[in-house]
């Protein structure tokens, strides 16, 4: 289970980054912000992960 949350954390940071640049890109602010958004998520979920894993060893 805990795999599968960090590589969704990943894919989730990825995402962004590539809303983040698109929006950069068209000029698109909203979805620029969306791009931040997702990442963030992304941060939030591998960060509860690492204390997941810091808490079972």
């Amino acid at each position: 289970m805990a795999a599968d949350e960090k590589a969704q954390a990943k894919t989730e940071q990825a995402k962004g980054k590539v809303k983040e640049a698109a929006g950069r890109a068209v000029g698109n602010e909203r979805l620029t912000a969306e791009g931040r958004a997702d990442q963030a998520k992304g941060d939030i979920r591998q960060a509860k992960e690492k204390v997941k894993d810091a808490l079972t060893d």
